[in-house]
């Protein structure tokens, strides 16, 4: 369905964002509603469409562990920030340092 979506309504694009999502919402009436498919047995999807017997309760709270998870960095003095912005030196605070 995405490589039709995408032949028959970005090419050309819309002028405007507005444009553009006409051409998206008359594609997917079409699809839904007018074009049969082979896979349906030349049915048109909305025709053997049937909704959930389940009622849709939403998404559980998800917790991303360490996500907010803050990591102090060591401090850099000016020279040590160019070596590593330059590759010269490796992070976390284990510097190579000339013996001048």
């Amino acid at each position: 369905m995405h490589l039709t979506l995408k032949k028959e309504t970005t090419k050309p694009a819309g002028l405007k964002f507005l444009q553009q999502q006409a051409r998206f919402d008359d594609f997917i009436e079409i699809f839904n509603n007018e074009r049969p498919h082979e896979a349906l047995d030349m049915k048109c999807p909305a025709e053997v469409y049937q909704p959930s017997v389940r009622a849709y309760k939403g998404l559980p709270d998800i917790d991303y562990p360490f996500h907010d998870k803050s990591l102090l960095r060591p401090h850099l003095s000016g020279a040590q920030k160019d070596q590593l912005q330059h590759g010269l030196c490796r992070p976390g605070g284990r510097h190579q340092r000339s013996s001048r």
